[in-house]
């Protein structure tokens, strides 16, 4: 069996992989991430692609990386992680009500000796529904620890400043079109789908 490698520091995309019982090693990618697209798909297809180059480029054995990033994006229009508590306001407000996309970019690369060998990428996208919802509770959601991370908030580096596997998916989302997981932050089972005939 190859060895596989995530190129992601992600506590939940450690933990899908783990889910899905596909075994792994984590090798955090130290690129800068530079965008030349605009269009959500095209856009996480080029920053999974970069995540997993920098690593497949320094890896010496034979192994089998895989880069992910996952963007939400309304209208059309991407939004980064919140930088402060007023900038995820502003997000889940603008998201309340309203159905927005989910966009994951995977890339699958087979590599030896520092040089990849076969590419294989994806984009998966999810619409996500989200109530209504007033502004006293989009500051109280704020306001919640993050489960993981005691000294963290629920929305610090989310996609849009939220989680939907936390408060805010129990509570304020009406529906989901396509692959929960890929709103998580992998599409596991269709990465698992691409990976068994390599394992």
């Amino acid at each position: 069996m190859k060895k596989i490698i995530l190129a992601s520091g992600s506590p939940r995309r450690r933990e899908l992989m783990i889910q899905a019982q596909i075994p792994f090693e984590i090798r955090i990618s130290q690129c800068e991430e530079r965008i030349t697209k605009e269009r959500p798909d095209e856009v996480v297809l080029e920053l999974s692609a970069q995540k997993a180059e920098a690593v497949a480029w320094k890896t010496a054995e034979e192994a089998i990386v895989i880069g992910a990033d996952t963007v939400v994006a309304l209208d059309g229009r991407i939004m980064g992680k919140p930088h402060d508590a007023e900038e995820a306001f502003v997000m889940i407000k603008s998201l309340q009500g309203k159905v927005h996309q989910v966009w994951t970019g995977v890339s699958i690369l087979e590599c030896k000796d520092g040089k990849i060998q076969t590419r294989q990428c994806f984009a998966q996208k999810t619409d996500v529904e989200v109530y209504p919802m007033k502004e006293e509770e989009i500051w109280n959601y704020i306001e919640i620890n993050d489960e993981n991370d005691p000294t963290g908030k629920e929305w610090e580096d989310k996609a849009g400043g939220y989680g939907i596997q936390s408060v805010f998916g129990a509570k304020y989302i009406k529906k989901i079109n396509g692959d929960y997981y890929n709103v998580v932050g992998l599409p596991i089972a269709r990465l698992y789908q691409n990976l068994k005939e390599k394992m």
